[in-house]
């Protein structure tokens, strides 16, 4: 397991932050070396298969949902989530004090189709009830979502169905998560929207439009192009997808996504199962993790350890100099 000394500093320039703010997403960043990022993927999706302590039952591989938080039970995954340079990036971005409050995977093998268009808020958009919920606080928008913190775990291309962005996107809202959606498994892999071959695992995503006549404007799409360890850090509510797999067989992508929030916000309020892509969660054995600075609010359930005893020590995060 590498590691990374207490000094290093991955927080992100002046220059940088405000390429974020004014974009919604930055990438790539460097978290590990190609090498490296696929000798911990190898020892990791062997790992997958012992779900002897993962925190939710296996869904007979009907839904991602199952495998949510997998870094509760997965060391090098624990270790993923609290690295200096995914944590440092984040903690530049919206303050030291930052929960992780969920992770999961993204697959894409050939043949699967691409991701519809989607905005994420509230992540309500399942069902209609919020699992993340922001104070009210006036002069910040009422659409504030997470930090998501995509790495490729292996390479992400067109070819095999890499994520798009759309620049300047999060400003504004195209969605109403609070609609809820209606699931349907017989659609995945199914739909063809603009010409390309899109969905939303079982949902279709636009039924969340506030306009439904309006339409994403894909001349403005970035591909996110990834070499394994490198990711890509956007705000939930920057207008994202992903292309279809139409690459090779052995050419699959895997994406692996942390969520971070500052400590005040409120994870899953009031929620004890999660129900959403056919399948559903108890979250009994449940908890955010601390990653760095402190938490000066305690109204969310928190893990300190992994199902393993591995130990989430939040980090410190150091000051960047100012420029100059």
């Amino acid at each position: 397991m590498t590691t990374v000394s207490e000094k290093a500093n991955f927080t992100f320039s002046p220059e940088e932050v405000a390429r974020f703010e004014r974009d919604g997403y930055i990438g790539p960043v460097k978290v590990f070396e190609p090498e490296e990022m696929t000798r911990r993927w190898n020892t990791i999706r062997r790992q997958l298969l012992d779900r002897s302590l993962a925190i939710y039952p296996d869904s007979n591989g009907k839904a991602n949902i199952s495998n949510y938080d997998r870094h509760l039970d997965i060391d090098l995954l624990a270790e993923h989530i609290m690295r200096p340079e995914i944590v440092d990036r984040v903690a530049s971005l919206i303050g030291p004090n930052l929960l992780c409050w969920r992770s999961e995977f993204f697959p894409k093998y050939q043949g699967d189709e691409g991701t519809d268009w989607h905005q994420a808020a509230t992540f309500a958009h399942a069902t209609g009830k919020p699992q993340i919920i922001w104070p009210s606080d006036e002069g910040r928008p009422a659409f504030i979502g997470t930090i998501t913190v995509w790495t490729a775990f292996t390479h992400s291309t067109e070819q095999n169905g890499c994520l798009q962005l759309m620049p300047g996107t999060h400003t504004s809202m195209n969605y109403d998560e609070s609609k809820g959606m209606d699931y349907d498994a017989d659609a995945i892999n199914q739909r063809e929207k603009e010409g390309i071959k899109r969905g939303f695992f079982g949902y279709d995503y636009r039924s969340l439009q506030k306009d439904p006549n309006w339409k994403p404007d894909e001349s403005q799409a970035y591909p996110m192009v990834l070499k394994p360890g490198e990711a890509v850090i956007f705000w939930s509510n920057t207008m994202h997808a992903s292309l279809p797999h139409t690459g090779s067989k052995t050419d699959y992508r895997m994406g692996f996504a942390a969520r971070y929030v500052p400590t005040q916000v409120q994870v899953y309020p009031g929620t004890e199962n999660l129900t959403e892509y056919g399948d559903g969660i108890n979250l009994e054995k449940y908890g955010a993790v601390l990653a760095s600075g402190v938490d000066e609010y305690g109204h969310n359930r928190m893990a300190r350890t992994s199902q393993r005893g591995y130990e989430f020590v939040a980090r410190q995060v150091p000051t960047r100099p100012a420029a100059g």
